[in-house]
């Protein structure tokens, strides 16, 4: 085997934006480096050459061509490291081989990338390469890294035998699997499953991709992720070797952007969960959950209606993928166009964090008589987005938070023309990051 032939890290623009291009280069290096491979670049370009080979490199050919900075600084590398391969630093393994020189190494060191490749491994070192060098790519195109989730934020599915009667009208009211680009019910009978595609979501997807790379990260299996990605990704435009699972993460019931290949400093999270990012929250734009299905909202324990039950959806227009489309236009902008500090120096999560802290800016608010336990998740929420809390009425007070009117402080807001709102005011605030209306927070006295 000619170990020239398997320089795939160092003389690859191995991930130039986009997973699939790791794809394309590991698979051409494994397919010369193979038994059956020609053992000489004069031989695997002879007239018996397979097919399958010939379009590969055509492909890594093709990406080569469109990255060429990129592609001089790993050849200026691989100059340095392939004149001994002895002194291969074994960046990363493909099983119990290595990516670059196809020696045996240690199969078990490196953090896994099987969502990538199957076996896969890269170590910490090289990780960091790649992060480094795809930022670059990625700013020269204007793009930062997008990590969304699928239940409750881009989608709801059920279970077939979990629908309730008031949902049967679904059944036949299902769009075809055949063009799922003009759908959005679908009915799975291979998964036993029924999911619903949250409105804007195509539309939402298209827009986001011009302006981030994305990435999907579900707690779903693997064989679910990949069937969701098919629903929403039907032309393979987006996830192309970017779908994680919960069999890729390195810890249970958490996700990480450890096995992202994007920096934390450029990455933004869309999640219906905040606990499930314990690491991360400074990168999570939190989403309101989309209940479509009964079972979903048994499952968050809401003893309401449903969507599909009530015969209705969200606002294509104005509903919540609709809405933090908005908030990502303004973020990107921000960090592309008004920072001054040079581009590899910006933060997105301090950019982040700027512009939530607009959102309730220059509102005071007191709280009354609110379930004790659930006072410091208010007020930190409150207070990330710009707002003073204070813990007596004074006359600098704007708002009074309360779940009952009949209050001492709620009277005080209503004798004194201030605001007296529901607590559902300031999560609705953090869902939509815009100061809602308090006409619409309305809190009446308890009998």
């Amino acid at each position: 085997m000619a170990m020239t032939q398997m320089s795939l890290v160092t003389d690859s623009p191995v991930h130039s934006s986009s997973s699939d291009d790791f794809v394309a280069y590991l698979d051409a290096a494994l397919d010369a480096s193979s038994p059956n491979a020609s053992s000489s670049n004069e031989e695997v370009e002879n007239e018996d050459e397979s097919e399958g080979v010939r379009i590969k490199r055509r492909k890594v050919e093709s990406i080569e061509e469109t990255q060429v900075s990129t592609s001089q600084a790993f050849t200026e590398q691989s100059s340095e490291l392939t004149v001994n391969t002895d002194v291969c630093p074994h960046p990363g393994s493909f099983g119990d081989m290595c990516i670059r020189c196809g020696q045996k190494v240690d199969g078990e060191s490196g953090v896994t990338f099987g969502y990538i490749h199957k076996e896969l491994r890269l170590h910490n070192e090289e990780i960091s390469r790649l992060r480094s060098s795809d930022m670059k790519n990625l700013f020269s195109r204007k793009k930062l890294y997008l990590v969304l989730d699928l239940d409750h934020t881009l989608l709801n599915s059920t279970l077939l035998v979990d629908l309730k009667s008031e949902e049967l009208h679904l059944m036949t009211q299902t769009d075809s699997l055949a063009d799922v680009s003009k759908g959005s019910l679908f009915k799975l009978d291979y998964m036993h499953m029924m999911t619903k595609l949250r409105p804007f979501v195509r539309t939402f997807l298209k827009e986001a991709s011009e302006m981030f790379e994305m990435y999907i990260y579900t707690m779903g299996d693997r064989a679910y992720a990949l069937e969701m990605a098919k629903l929403l990704d039907p032309r393979a435009e987006y996830f192309v070797s970017k779908v994680i699972s919960r069999d890729d993460g390195t810890q249970k019931h958490q996700k990480g952007l450890d096995i992202v290949l994007g920096q934390e400093s450029a990455v933004l999270i869309l999640d219906d969960t905040e606990n499930a990012w314990m690491k991360h929250k400074d990168n999570l734009i939190l989403m309101e959950r989309y209940h479509f299905f009964a079972s979903s909202c048994r499952q968050f324990g809401f003893n309401c209606q449903s969507l599909a039950e009530s015969k209705s959806d969200e606002c294509e227009t104005d509903g919540a993928l609709a809405n933090v489309l908005n908030v990502l236009k303004q973020v990107h902008h921000t960090f592309f166009n008004e920072l001054e500090e040079d581009l590899a120096d910006r933060d997105v999560r301090q950019v982040l964090k700027t512009h939530k802290s607009e959102v309730l800016k220059g509102c005071v608010l007191v709280f009354s008589r609110i379930v004790h336990a659930a006072i410091p998740a208010l007020r930190r929420m409150a207070e990330q987005m710009g707002a003073t809390c204070l813990t007596e009425i004074d006359p600098s007070v704007t708002h009074v938070v309360a779940t009952d009117a009949g209050t001492e402080k709620a009277r005080w807001a209503v004798k004194e023309n201030k605001f007296l709102v529901h607590p559902k005011w300031i999560e609705a605030a953090n869902y939509f990051w815009q100061k809602q209306s308090e006409e619409n927070f309305v809190v009446k006295k308890k009998q």
